[in-house]
């Protein structure tokens, strides 16, 4: 079966998702030639259950994108790290030493900054929710201007 991809107009941009039937594993606001695949993929106006899913994010359900089942690869730390992003809650935000802690190595505080540089699915695994010690927004692969759109959205900022 062919992978899905397709893009949705957003407020923060055009966001790019790519889906193995039912599960997510891209989503990025560059481009769909950004998602670097080997296998055949089909072009289609929305991927069934995961577009209506974000939409009802944009729309005001900022739960409705934990209901989306997500795979990406990666070290098995990266692996941790993602799953604990997934646990953050719209509206919080936790620094990237917690990330580190809750992952399970509180001195890999750059691996987990890598593991947000290298989240392969933006917004639905959240490192958008991932700040600096103290609260200062850090960097952001899509600009310090989406972050902070993200986070004003889902009453944070």
């Amino acid at each position: 079966m062919p992978l899905l991809v397709t893009s949705l107009k957003t407020p923060v941009g055009t966001l790019n998702l790519l889906a193995d039937d039912q599960i997510l594993i891209g989503a990025n606001l560059s481009s769909i030639s950004a998602f670097k695949v080997n296998s055949e993929i089909k072009s289609v106006k929305s991927i069934p259950v995961i577009s209506q899913l974000i939409n009802d994010y944009f729309d005001g359900d900022l739960n409705a994108i934990n209901a989306i089942k997500v795979r990406q690869p990666g070290a098995s730390f990266s692996q941790a790290a993602w799953k604990v992003m997934r646990k953050v809650s719209a509206g919080k935000v936790i620094s990237y030493s917690d990330l580190a802690d809750k992952a399970g190595s509180s001195a890999a505080v750059r691996a987990a900054g890598s593991a947000c540089a290298n989240n392969a699915i933006m917004l639905v695994v959240p490192c958008h929710r991932i700040v600096k010690t103290g609260g200062a927004l850090g960097n952001y692969a899509y600009g310090v201007d989406k972050k902070e759109w993200l986070l004003s959205h889902e009453g944070f900022l």
